[in-house]
């Protein structure tokens, strides 16, 4: 996004909540912008995250949960990471299967989705492992100071592997854990 268009967004009128939203926004969390979905519903991304309709609710999926988001110049293709154990400081992840929400118009949604994604990943690094491997993603957590390690391996990598490495690297970052 241009510094220009960027500017401009910061200083329009915050976007309202649509109508029907049926998530709870925090006191500090303002709206950046909503996008109404081809089949009813809305996404509306704050400064916290992504909230999409889940069934007859809306629930929050922070940025540095979103391992991959597409514009496929129909739809926003969103891969959601949820968290599957720890190892020392470390978050260990597993990817949920895409999901697909049609957009009626994009508007700059498909774009701010790309520029909060990014913009939460300080660093990334791919190692390869036994029976596949990992990428290591230091991301930055919206509301939080600091960064947290993510570590989301490929399916079929040894488990074993995948904590003796995430071990050494704690270690090695002298990460606290």
């Amino acid at each position: 996004m241009s510094g220009w268009r960027r500017l401009l967004r910061h200083f329009a009128a915050a976007p309202e909540l649509p109508a029907g939203f049926t998530g709870t926004l925090e006191a500090d969390e303002p709206i950046v912008t909503t996008g109404e979905l081809a089949g009813g519903g809305h996404l509306v991304l704050t400064r916290l995250g992504l909230w999409v309709p889940e069934g007859a609710e809306s629930r929050r999926v922070g940025w540095h949960l979103v391992s991959k988001a597409v514009w496929d110049r129909s739809a926003l293709v969103v891969t959601e990471a949820v968290a599957t154990g720890t190892v020392g400081a470390a978050v260990l992840l597993a990817d949920l299967p895409p999901r697909r929400f049609a957009l009626a118009q994009p508007g700059t949604v498909p774009e701010v989705v790309r520029e909060r994604v990014t913009s939460s990943i300080r660093s990334s690094h791919r190692c390869e492992l036994p029976g596949g491997g990992a990428w290591f993603v230091q991301r930055r957590v919206p509301g939080l100071d600091g960064v947290v390690l993510q570590v989301r391996a490929d399916p079929g990598t040894a488990p074993g592997a995948v904590e003796a490495m995430v071990s050494e690297v704690v270690q090695r970052l002298s990460l606290p854990g």
